[in-house]
């Protein structure tokens, strides 16, 4: 019931974002990147916000978190998942990791002067965390 919950919220956080168009595969991958930082952070948006930040080293804290020791079920086997999901699928989108010259989400800022016709292949992680952490600061 806590993954259930935890994508609810982020469902919700992304929606009233207006980031990305619901339904579309940014869309998904943001709310199950934010949704995986919901229930392995517990906390709340002060938490979400820095387990999202750039300088916050996201895919080894959540690869960590579920790999370590942990009683079994429903809630586990969701986000384990959704992990599995977000690392298999890439997608197509402007390179926000040469803005800073860096692997790594950056989230975009207009006046950081994104090329956004410069596009590449990325993890969908790295978009979904990018996405996650600007719908939380709209929150």
């Amino acid at each position: 019931m806590d993954w259930l919950c935890a994508e609810y919220a982020a469902d919700d956080l992304l929606r009233t974002s207006g980031l990305v168009e619901p339904g579309s595969l940014e869309f998904r991958a943001g709310v199950q990147a934010l949704a995986l930082t919901v229930h392995l952070a517990g906390a709340g948006v002060e938490e979400w916000l820095w387990r999202t930040s750039h300088d916050h080293p996201w895919s080894g804290w959540v690869a960590g978190r579920l790999s370590a020791p942990a009683p079994e079920g429903p809630d586990l086997a969701l986000a384990r998942a959704t992990w599995r999901q977000l690392r298999a699928t890439e997608l197509r989108a402007a390179d926000l990791a040469d803005l800073a010259g860096v692997a790594g989400p950056v989230p975009p800022s207009p006046a950081a002067g994104i090329d956004e016709e410069r596009q590449v292949w990325l993890p969908a992680w790295q978009l979904g965390v990018a996405l996650a952490h600007l719908a939380l600061h709209l929150h």
